[in-house]
């Protein structure tokens, strides 16, 4: 079966089998392992049933094992402590009682504030920009500046695109928030690690498995306003540091003039020569 957004949509649709456990399976793409991206909005789907009145404000998920893509996921959220507006909730996600990620979550009742007015990069639009296929990315994506995440070429560190999904709406009867926000979770796991890669040379994303070896180690979210993913939304990235076996970057989500949600990826980058013969 092809892999599309519906595809995508039916994998966030978790099955409750008990009081606050959930139970999930995975896309079935062309991947050695549970991918990262659908387990970030998995678990953003398994807080939402015990969320009550309250919206996603930040999730960090940790991976400390590999998820076999033959099994199932349960899905288990403590609550760690519920408010009048804010809560605080923890989730383990196992496979036949083996843990393969945790995560930590804070979740807030939607309240009027403070603002400021926000300054979203100077980038052209995406109707400028140059059209791009991501494998694990089900809809349209366009690169600032046609940035190659392939060109072993230097380059710094930073990549810029715009995105946007077909109309959710027409998909599915939930077009919540909450699947806004597990769409993007599961967009933003991807291109940290080849943007951190643009600096080296003579060495690219497109060289995983034969020069090197990666896994993402932990990923976190901040979502500070509401979104459509339905409409372009514009992913800002910059990739600091890659040293000591290990790669960080984060980013910044825009749309319409406002900052919408922030993210940050620590991930395990090893030459395949440094990889340990036990790993």
């Amino acid at each position: 079966m092809p892999f599309d957004l519906a595809n995508l949509l039916a994998c966030m649709r978790l099955r409750e089998t008990g009081t606050d456990t959930y139970e999930g399976d995975n896309l079935d793409l062309d991947y050695r392992r549970v991918f990262g991206g659908q387990l970030l909005a998995q678990t953003v789907q398994a807080l939402r049933g015990s969320a009550g009145d309250k919206t996603l404000k930040s999730l960090t998920q940790r991976f400390p094992r590999e998820g076999d893509v033959a099994l199932p996921i349960t899905y288990e959220v403590n609550q760690r402590q519920v408010g009048r507006t804010f809560a605080t909730m923890d989730v383990s996600l196992t496979q036949e009682g083996k843990l393969i990620s945790t995560a930590s979550a804070t979740l807030h009742l939607v309240e009027e504030g403070l603002g400021h007015p926000a300054t979203p990069p100077d980038t052209a639009s995406p109707q400028d920009c140059v059209a791009e296929e991501i494998s694990m990315i089900p809809w349209e994506i366009r690169v600032v500046d046609g940035v190659n995440l392939s060109d072993p070429a230097p380059r710094p560190p930073t990549y810029r695109f715009w995105m946007r999904a077909a109309d959710v709406s027409t998909l599915t009867s939930d077009d919540s928030l909450w699947v806004h926000q597990a769409l993007l979770a599961h967009a933003t796991d991807l291109t940290v690690i080849g943007t951190a890669l643009l600096a080296v040379d003579g060495l690219s994303q497109a060289d995983t498995g034969t020069a090197f070896h990666s896994a993402v180690t932990s990923h976190a979210l901040w979502f500070h306003d509401s979104f459509r993913m339905d409409d372009w939304v514009l992913v800002d990235q910059k990739a600091p540091a890659l040293c000591g076996g290990r790669g960080f970057g984060r980013g910044d989500v825009w749309q319409d003039g406002r900052l919408v949600a922030s993210f940050a990826q620590e991930s395990m980058v090893r030459l395949l020569a440094q990889t340990p013969s036990d790993q």
